[in-house]
């Protein structure tokens, strides 16, 4: 069956808004009344229908006559079975149409009928009781027993499926008001072939209803006695029947009734006290029951008061329920009996019948005094006439056509009502005939109704794939008067569900209207006619298919790839580099290069192949049932379950104003609501998964293409939120999106598949790119609005937050252009951020956490920062990849001065100094290590001094060498790390030696540093006593960038300290620079480097010299002691003189400590090794002086002290230094050379402790002579006792 089809006219119908109707299936608010009826433009606006049933075109221009004429012929019912269309028309006609399949050669064509046969069915003319001649009045299909039997004109004819050919003979029943009762529980009503237990149905007598078995024959099995019934439905063994005036509840087997309501609440003629009784209607006539299907004989049923014996029949009432005081008298039926299979009064007619000047095709019994009973109704059961029961003139009956559906196997749906343009009600009772659930009304009183889904069975269930079991609907025909006029359709709501204090949702559901003959000549209206077919068709969506079969989107193919502009920043240099890389990466495309291997090996026609897989797999998706016949003139369709995706489809479609400018007449808040719809709903099958999937990329890129026109009404914040959230849950591929914008369209990679997104999606973006909207959002990068920018940015961090997932198609390409995209919109947004790192939370701290996670658009991701001159954030790019040697580039070219728009590189020699610490590259930390070292020679040295680096250590004179060569200047911050901090002495005459040069360059070539360093010594000269040493003022007073003077104090240091040199060398080094000048009164040489003089006569014990330029050059009387206790060694060094914080590079400014000492030891120890050399021995500077040494160097100061030009200071220094050192002096020497007129007082402290010395020493002597004398005595003593105790021996020489 086809799809292609004009769209019918269907709108959903509810009542005003007020009552907060929404749709039962999927929530939307639905169009109100005056909407949906007085809008015609609303109708013709929306292609799709929004309501849960559409009509489906199933037999066009039936031919109702053979003439082609048919005039006021009319279609009564409609059966369907197997491919098998048969057509009940007012003609007493029966014509059978054979279903075509459609040519395999076009997939979407639709299935064709050829009249297989016109069939006039016998009738019997000798009726009385019913009164003129509806023609074919019911089809009833048995496959199982493969008969039909046609009601027609009040006579039932059998017949053999499907050709209709006679059966038994000339076997007919007359006066029949309705054939069927099939039981709805047995689900093999449509096996064909025969089997031997046959099918049974009832038929409805005026005298009686009869249980007929079909099969090889036909078997009258049970007579019950219930008269002039017109219509019933069958559960197993129990039967909901309905006669003109009143329903009831048969149990077929027990012959148990219980009468229901009336048909009309208006009727007064029925007994009310019997309503919900249960009686007996058993007769004598007929063995045997009503046989149960296999597949209900084992179904349980409750226990609990069904059908109870007449003894113990329920009191229970539906008066209450219905109305109070019904009353219908009891009459049974005493007529003779006829029999039921007759033979044919007279035989088959042919041709068509000669019509009764009846109204066969008016509409349901109206109230009395305005038609006459008997008239059909388009398959429903015909009402028949009165018995013979005439109504008083103040009682006249309402007569209304009754309508039984089952939605249940333990349910049926009665309808009741007032008059036919009045509401009808809708009754849910179950098999003991009470009410199950709320009742459900009809705007009108129905024509004919059928249910559909639920707890229905197969037989009248059209749902389709996507409907779920728990959708329960009732369709009903019914007229309205409109303002147009008369209308006629079908209106559906829910039967399964409750809507409480709310209005149910109902759908009104046209035919199409018939084209008219003349210009202007409005098209007759048709009454509808429904009904639930034996049979059912499997047939698609053409519209589901198109939507959901994916198929191939070129972002590119707007103008071509060269039409477009794809720079960034196509004002700027970097536009030739853009378009470039753009020529390049198309090239790449078109020739496979970055394809998989997969990829590399497709066949030509694959896309083809792939077309043809996607549809054969959408066509699973979009397959439906039809299972219910509408009708209507001489046109017949399928009502068939509307799949929710063209439901939400139509919404989608109505949320678009009919306007030139598409994307500007989206209203959003509708798109909104179709979303929220199903919000929260869980997708239960397959096609609801892509259906949801489908609508909200649908409606995520409609509401995104408004986004980008909204200036004039910008979104809220929760918009832009609920946007993000649709585009990114529905899975839509985030390069369709970046393909609506032309300045981020050349961003998008792919590979040789391409890109696959849905028809329907594909059709949107066309749309939308081939409007001139397109061009307006922006061609280059800087002029896509702030607010795009931002939303881009949220949705595409979002996106990667799906890295990994297996459920990302073409993962690679995705992200490459997800990472691709997301960093050139960071970078456009972060211009205009102030320079400087990044707080958290900003849009830089953003560009950081991309890059520093890793992109994989690598080389992309490259070439944008290159373009924007982010070179920090290029660095950190490498860094993720471990990239160092890339790193170090980057930061060597920011350091060099080259822009670096971010200015976030500070202090970058420092950051360069750690950074290699941490790579593992010996190569590259001497590379960069050099070339800081040139530009910043201390924080070069400290690469490579630093142990805590994770490259392989550096040789020191590896190192030594290479800094030579490649960094001179940083030689000596190297040597100062060696000797000071590392502790490796070999390296003190290299250091002295540099030290040395650069004080004697400093003296030589300035004449101020020359005066400055004498009025140095003049300055410390005049400072009173006590003052700091000379040493001390050096290290306090030294500028901070003076090399010079930091160098001397680190000479000082070295030359003070306990180390080997050659100080001859030295002075001869001095004295060849001759800036010592010589005094020509007395001839002395006028040392300018004093303090590296006095160290250098210590070290060759020149020590008078050195005690003389210490006493009278300097005035520095401490250091002069100092000099005397130390012998002159390490008069300088760090142990006896704190270093200033800021000389050493490394690590501390202290000595080496022991453990640094031990260490350099064993590596000196393991060079000389090497070098065949071993450890020189002690040199005797280096040893403490002897007390007699330290008794002459004070001898030799106390002469210096003497000799003090300031009688004052002399005086107050000798007398100093003999009270507190006087220990070290001879009294005679101290009297010979102290002058005469010096008072007792200056050198009495140094006389009395001498003279208390002489007297102790005097009283030692004494004391220390008699213990001499003692121990003679004693040990004379112990000799002669021992001679008494021994005696005496004479011992004679050999010889005497």
């Amino acid at each position: 069956m086809s799809s292609d089809h004009p769209p019918t006219n269907s709108e959903s119908f509810t009542r005003p808004p007020s009552a907060g109707a929404k749709d039962a299936t999927n929530g939307e608010m639905a169009p109100t009344v005056k909407e949906s009826v007085m809008s015609p433009r609303n109708r013709k606006r929306t292609p799709l229908e929004a309501g849960p049933f559409v009509l489906r075109s199933l037999l066009e221009d039936v031919p109702l006559s053979v003439e082609g004429d048919s005039g006021d012929i009319k279609i009564n019912c409609v059966e369907y079975w197997n491919g098998n269309l048969y057509i009940g028309t007012s003609a007493a006609e029966l014509l059978h149409f054979f279903q075509i399949p459609p040519d395999a050669a076009d997939p979407p064509g639709k299935p064709s009928f050829i009249l297989a046969s016109r069939l006039s069915p016998a009738f019997s003319e000798s009726s009385s009781t019913n009164p003129g001649r509806p023609g074919v009045q019911q089809i009833l299909l048995l496959p199982r027993a493969a008969k039909a039997c046609i009601l027609c004109n009040w006579t039932v004819t059998f017949y053999s499926l499907p050709e209709l050919s006679p059966v038994f003979g000339t076997t007919q029943v007359k006066n029949c008001n309705w054939i069927g009762g099939l039981d709805l529980n047995d689900t093999h009503n449509e096996g064909g072939g025969g089997q031997s237990t046959g099918v049974t149905v009832l038929l409805s007598l005026n005298k009686r209803i009869q249980a007929v078995r079909i099969g090889e024959d036909a078997r009258v099995i049970r007579k019950i006695d219930f008269a002039a019934s017109v219509y019933s439905v069958r559960r197993d063994s129990f039967a909901c029947v309905a006669d003109s005036r009143s329903y009831a509840l048969i149990d077929v087997e027990q012959q148990l009734k219980i009468p229901l309501m009336p048909i009309s609440s208006l009727d007064d003629s029925q007994p009310g006290g019997a309503l919900g009784q249960v009686q007996s209607i058993a007769s004598t006539g007929g063995n045997g029951g009503v046989s149960r299907s296999a597949s209900t004989a084992t179904r349980s049923r409750p226990t609990s008061g069904l059908f109870e014996p007449p003894a113990h029949a329920r009191s229970s009432s539906l008066g209450g329920f219905i109305a109070s005081g019904l009353r219908r008298p009891e009459s049974r039926q005493t007529d003779s009996e006829e029999p039921v299979f007759q033979e044919a009064s007279t035989p088959a007619r042919s041709g068509t019948p000669v019509l009764s000047g009846e109204g066969i095709d008016k509409a349901l019994p109206a109230p009395p005094g305005t038609s006459a009973p008997g008239t059909p109704s388009h398959g429903q059961p015909t009402q028949p006439p009165p018995r013979s029961v005439t109504p008083t003139p103040s009682a006249p009956p309402i007569l209304l056509k009754p309508h039984i559906a089952s939605p249940t196997p333990e349910e049926f749906l009665l309808v009741t009502g007032t008059y036919p343009d009045e509401p009808g009600i809708g009754i849910f009772v179950n098999l003991d005939g009470d009410p199950t659930r709320p009742t459900i009304e009809f705007d009108t009183y129905p024509k004919q109704i059928a249910v559909d889904g639920g707890g229905a069975p197969d037989p009248s269930s059209s749902k389709t794939s996507l409907a779920d079991l728990e959708e329960g609907y009732v369709l009903a025909s019914l007229e309205r008067e409109l303002e147009d006029g008369m209308h006629y359709g079908l209106e559906i709501q829910r039967w399964d569900e409750n809507p409480g204090e709310d209005e149910p949702a109902k759908y009104w559901l046209e035919c199409p209207m018939p084209e008219s003959g003349e210009p202007g000549e409005k098209a007759k209206v048709m009454p509808v006619g429904l009904r639930s077919v034996i049979g059912s068709e499997e047939t698609n969506f053409q519209e589901v298919l198109t939507r959901l079969c994916k198929r191939r989107y070129h972002p590119f193919s707007s103008g071509g790839l060269d039409a477009s502009t794809f720079s960034l920043k196509s004002q700027d240099s970097r536009t030739a580099t853009s378009l470039e890389r753009l020529r390049r990466e198309k090239e790449l495309f078109e020739s496979n290069l970055d394809s998989s291997p997969d990829e590399e090996s497709l066949p030509e026609t694959w896309e083809t192949t792939r077309n043809t897989e996607e549809e054969e797999y959408a066509k699973k998706l979009s397959g439906a049932v039809a299972r219910l016949a509408v009708w209507s003139g001489n046109q017949v369709w399928w009502a068939m379950r509307n799949p929710l995706l063209l439901r939400l489809e139509a919404g989608l479609d109505f949320s678009i104003v009919e306007a030139e400018d598409a994307s500007s007449a989206i209203d959003r808040k509708k798109l909104f609501a179709v979303l929220g719809s199903f919000k929260d709903r869980v997708e239960k099958t397959e096609l609801e998964f892509f259906t949801f999937s489908y609508v909200k990329q649908r409606a995520g890129l409609l509401l995104f293409t408004k986004f980008l026109h909204s200036e004039e009404d910008p979104f809220s914040d929760a918009e832009l939120m609920g946007m993000e959230q649709v585009l990114v849950s529905s899975q839509l591929d985030p390069r369709v999106v970046l393909s609506l914008i032309p300045g981020l369209r050349n961003e998008i990679m792919q590979g040789k598949k391409g890109i696959w997104v849905y028809g329907g999606v594909k059709t949107t973006l066309q749309h939308y790119i081939g409007s001139d909207n397109f061009g307006k959002v922006g061609d280059k990068f800087d002029a896509i609005k702030s607010d795009v920018l931002y939303f881009l940015k949220r949705f595409l961090a979002a996106w990667r937050k799906m890295k990994g997932f297996g459920s990302v198609a073409d993962e690679s390409e995705v992200f490459r252009t997800v990472d691709a995209a997301l960093l050139g919109v960071l970078l456009e947004i972060d211009q205009h951020s102030p320079k400087g790192l990044g707080r958290m939370g900003s849009v830089r701290a953003d560009l950081y956490e991309l890059v520093d996670s890793g992109v994989d658009c690598f080389d992309r991701a490259v070439a944008l920062l290159e373009s924007y001159d982010r070179l920090y954030v290029l660095s950190r790019l490498y860094q993720s990849r471990k990239m160092a040697g890339d790193v170090l580039v980057t930061w060597k070219r920011i350091i060099e001065g080259e822009m670096d728009q971010g200015g976030e590189f500070t202090e970058g020699e420092q950051r360069m100094r750690e950074y290699l610490t941490k790579i593992s590259s010996q190569t590259l930390v001497q590379e960069y290590a050099i070339w800081l070292a040139n530009r910043n020679p201390k924080l070069g040295v400290q690469v490579f001094a630093d142990d805590r680096g994770r490259a392989p250590k550096f040789e020191p004179a590896h190192v030594v060498s290479i800094l030579r060569s490649h960094a001179p200047e940083a030689v000596k911050y190297y040597l100062e790390h060696l000797v000071f901090g590392k502790g490796h002495t070999q390296y003190v005459n290299e250091l002295i030696t540099y030290y040395l040069d650069v004080v004697l360059h400093s003296l030589q070539t300035c004449q101020e540093a020359r005066e400055a360093t004498r009025a140095s010594y003049e300055s410390y000269r005049a400072l009173h006593p006590p003052k700091p040493t000379y040493r001390q003022v050096l290290t306090d007073n030294a500028p901070q960038d003076d090399e010079a003077w930091h160098s001397r104090l680190r000479l000082l240091q070295l030359l003070g300290g306990a180390h080997d040199y050659d100080p001859a060398a030295i002075r001869a080094r001095i004295a060849s620079t001759g800036i010592d000048e010589e005094d020509e009164e007395t001839g002395e040489v006028d040392v300018l480097l004093v303090p590296e003089t006095i160290i250098l006569d210590g070290r060759e014990r020149r020590h008078e010299h050195a005690l003389r330029l210490l006493v009278h050059r300097l005035g520095d009387y401490d250091t002069a002691v100092s000099y005397c206790l130390r012998g002159g060694a390490s008069l300088y060094s760090s142990s006896v003189f704190a270093v200033h914080a800021n000389i050493p590079p490394t690590p501390t400014p202290t000595s080496p400590t022991k453990k640094t000492k031990k260490k350099a030891q064993k590596e000196q120890q393991k060079e000389q090794q090497k070098d065949g050399t071993s450890t020189p021995p002690r040199r005797r500077h280096s040893l403490p002086p002897t007390a007699s040494e330290k008794s002459q160097l004070f001898r030799s100061l106390l002469s210096e002290f003497l000799s003090i030009s300031d009688v004052s200071d002399r005086v107050e220094q000798t007398s100093f230094l003999l009270n507190k050192y006087g220990h070290w002096f001879e009294v005679e020497d101290v009297l010979e050379k102290i002058p005469d007129n010096w008072s007792v007082d200056t050198v009495g402290g140094f006389l009395e402790r001498a003279m208390r010395k002489l007297v102790g020493e005097r009283r030692e002597s004494e004391v220390c002579k008699g213990l001499a004398g003692t121990e003679n005595l004693n040990g004379a003593w112990e000799r002669a006792e021992r001679l008494g105790k021994e005696g005496g021996v004479v011992e004679v020489e050999a010889g005497e």
